[in-house]
């Protein structure tokens, strides 16, 4: 026996809205932040300041801000003037280590610096070395790629195939401008290796070759709509830091629009 028409069309309704209310639409978890390299011509204070007028409270330090062999009491006036600031100072990096000495030195400025993570360039054979001090400290490991031409680590994958198997502190930081240079999609590498994706350096290029060049976000030929998209489904919940590398005498536009750009997708995307 079938239902009326009109009893049809009811309950058809109600399974509609009933749907409707329980696909919560997914939130933003991660949050955006400064790689200091951006801002490699200027000091500290203005870095800071500037990082707080764009509406960001994350940031990695370069050692141009805060040196690797900085006294404590440099460190500790640093962090006071991020914290005053509002700034979360999350990461040191990218830091290279060649050698035993560099890792241990790198390790202890960031205990002493209060950072969750170091953003890093470990030679391979001292990877073993980099675990221990992992689990040591407590501190995570996000290996950088820096794309054509690195011997080292030119893409996610030349990392992850290294330390897949090593304690799950050990991950990457997904450079996606790099990543695009040699002709590989940030959204597969994040997607493939999210396991270990502990930190995103953000940028734009020219074009998807060792040719491509930094710019603003937004006039390259990266899809930002879906790699933000991505984050979002994947729910992220780390830091995507803006690594602006050009017009390093006055990045201040450039990362202005950069910013404004990724706000705006975002917004777009959870509306």
């Amino acid at each position: 026996m079938s239902f009326p028409l009109k009893l049809n069309t009811i309950l058809l309704v109600v399974v509609v809205l009933f749907s409707f209310t329980n696909c919560k639409k997914k939130e933003v978890q991660f949050q955006l932040g400064i790689a200091s390299y951006s801002l490699r011509k200027f000091p500290v204070d203005e870095t800071i300041s500037f990082t707080k007028q764009l509406g960001v409270k994350n940031i990695a330090f370069k050692s141009f801000h805060l040196k690797l062999d900085a006294p404590d009491s440099v460190i500790n006036q640093t962090l006071q003037k991020c914290k005053g600031a509002g700034i979360n100072l999350y990461a040191g990096g990218v830091i290279y280590m060649k050698t035993q000495a560099e890792v241990d030195q790198a390790f202890e400025y960031a205990k002493k610096a209060g950072m969750e993570m170091i953003i890093g360039v470990p030679n391979h054979e001292l990877l073993p070395y980099v675990e221990s001090k992992v689990k040591e400290y407590d501190i995570k490991m996000a290996i950088h790629n820096h794309g054509p031409g690195d011997k080292l680590y030119p893409s996610a994958e030349s990392a992850y195939t290294l330390i897949q198997e090593m304690d799950p502190r050990m991950g990457l930081c997904i450079d996606i401008g790099h990543t695009k240079r040699i002709h590989r999609s940030p959204s597969d590498d994040l997607k493939e290796f999210f396991d270990r994706v502990f930190d995103i350096h953000i940028k734009d290029v020219t074009s998807d070759d060792a040719d491509g060049q930094n710019c603003e976000i937004g006039r390259g030929v990266i899809d930002f709509q879906t790699f933000l998209s991505d984050l979002i489904k994947l729910e992220y919940k780390g830091i995507a830091s803006l690594e602006y590398e050009i017009n390093a005498d006055n990045p201040f536009p450039g990362m202005a629009e950069s910013i404004g750009y990724l706000n705006g997708v975002l917004d777009t995307l959870t509306k």
